[in-house]
C-alpha cells in the first residue's frame, strides 16, 4: 500500500506474476474494500488471492521508530505477520525501506549470530551469470569489520542459491585495489574475510573498485549501506540517462531515425539487458524469513520481478540454508584467530548453503 503508485500497480504486478507462474498464490494486506475491486478486474487472479484487512498505511515520510510503536494496524505490519505465522512464505513491499527493515527485525527477528541484516541486490554485470550480488545497499549506513565479514558470508550463500555459483568470488569495495588504501575497518575486514575462504567455500579477490561492480572480477561486492546505496542509485540514474540520450540521438535527423529502426532489435535487447525493473528487489539477508524490498516507484514489471525473486528464494529454502550457514560460522566469525573446521565438514552440515 505504501508504494508511489499505490495498490493498482501492485495488483497489476501480481497479475503478471500469476499469468507466468501457476504455483504462486498471494496474500494482499491492506483495506479490503479498496483491494477487492482492483483484483476482480484481473481474471487471472480469480481464486488465487487472500486478503488481510489492514486499515492503516506506512508512508514514505513516516519515521521507522514511529512505525514500530504505532504501526500494528498497517499493511506493512500485517504483511510481515503473515510470514511470521507461516501463511505466507515471503513478503514483498514497495514501501518505506527504513520502516520495513525495523519491523522485519522486530517481527521476524535476526538470525542467531547476525549483528546487522543487509540488503542485497542483483546488479547487471559482464559475468557469465549476467548479474553480480551487491550488499549492503541501505539496511545500515555503518559497518565495522565484523559486519563486513558477515555480509561476505551471507552474500556468498545468496550467490550460491540465487545465481547457482558453486564457489562465488567475493570482492570488498574500496577506493583502490592496493592493500594500503582504505579506512581501518576495511583493512581489518580484508584480513578477516581472507581467513574464511575455505571454511565458507568462496574465493576472496581482495579490494575492488566502483568500476568492478558491473564487471567480471567478482561475483559478490561487499560494502557498507551508505556506500552501497549511493552506488546503486548512481548506477540506476546513469542507466536512465543513457537511455534518454540514446532516444535523443536517434531523433536528431531522418537518417538517425531510420538507423534506429534498423537497430530496433539490438536496442530492445540492450534495453532489456540494463532495465533495472528486471532485477527490482533487494533481499533482506539475516532474518528469519524472506523479505524483498521493491522500489517505491516500481511499475507492474518491477513488482512482478520482485515477486519472482521472493518465490524463487522461498522455493529453494534459502532462508533455512542461510540460517545454517550463519549458525555454523557465527562462533568462528567472532574469533579473530584462524577458523577451525574444513570446507568439507561445513558443506556437509549446511547442505552446501
Amino acid at each position: 500500500m505504501g508504494g508511489d503508485s499505490g495498490p493498482a500497480a501492485v495488483v497489476a504486478g501480481i497479475a503478471t506474476s500469476a499469468s507466468k507462474n501457476p504455483e504462486i498464490g498471494f496474500v494482499l494486506n491492506g483495506p479490503r474494500d479498496l483491494l477487492e475491486p482492483l483484483v476482480s478486474k484481473r481474471r487471472v487472479l480469480s481464486g488465487r488471492v487472500e486478503y488481510r484487512d489492514a486499515a492503516d498505511v506506512v508512508t514514505m515520510e513516516d519515521r521507522p521508530s514511529q512505525v514500530v510503536r504505532q504501526g500494528k494496524n498497517t499493511s506493512m505490519w500485517s504483511t510481515l505477520e503473515a510470514v511470521r505465522d507461516g501463511s505466507a512464505q515471503g513478503a514483498v513491499s514497495c514501501g518505506n525501506t527504513g520502516a520495513l527493515m525495523a519491523l522485519s527485525m522486530i517481527r521476524l527477528r535476526k538470525l542467531p549470530g547476525v549483528n546487522r541484516p543487509a540488503i542485497a541486490v542483483l546488479w547487471p554485470s559482464r559475468n557469465p551469470q549476467g548479474f553480480n550480488v551487491m550488499l549492503d545497499v541501505g539496511a545500515d549506513v555503518r559497518a565495522d569489520a565484523q559486519d563486513l565479514l558477515q555480509y561476505a558470508l551471507m552474500g556468498a550463500s545468496y550467490a550460491r542459491n540465487g545465481l547457482a555459483l558453486k564457489r562465488p568470488r567475493i570482492g570488498l569495495l574500496n577506493v583502490g585495489t592496493e592493500d594500503h588504501k582504505g579506512r581501518p575497518e576495511l583493512k581489518q575486514a580484508q584480513a578477516l574475510i581472507g581467513r574464511f575462504t575455505d571454511v565458507a567455500n568462496f574465493d576472496f579477490v581482495g579490494f575492488v573498485e566502483g568500476s568492478d561492480i558491473p564487471g567480471d572480477v567478482a561475483d559478490v561486492i561487499v560494502t557498507d549501506g551508505f556506500t552501497g546505496n549511493v552506488a546503486i542509485k548512481t548506477g540506476e540514474g546513469t542507466a536512465q540517462l543513457i537511455g534518454d540520450l540514446l532516444r535523443e540521438a536517434f531523433k536528431f535527423s531522418p537518417l538517425s531515425r531510420l538507423a534506429s529502426l534498423l537497430a530496433l532489435t539490438s536496442l530492445n535487447r540492450l534495453k532489456k539487458r540494463i532495465d533495472p525493473r528486471r532485477v527490482n528487489g533487494g533481499v533482506f539477508l539475516g532474518l528469519n524469513g524472506t523479505v524483498v524490498k521493491s522500489h517505491g516507484s516500481a511499475d507492474a514489471t518491477g513488482i512482478s520481478a520482485a515477486v519472482k525473486l521472493a518465490f524463487q528464494l522461498s522455493k529453494s529454502g534459502f532462508s533455512e540454508k542461510l540460517a545454517q550457514r550463519v549458525a555454523y560460522t557465527a562462533e568462528l566469525s567472532q574469533d579473530a584467530g584462524a577458523p577451525s573446521g574444513s570446507a568439507t565438514d561445513e558443506n556437509r552440515k549446511e547442505g552446501r548453503a
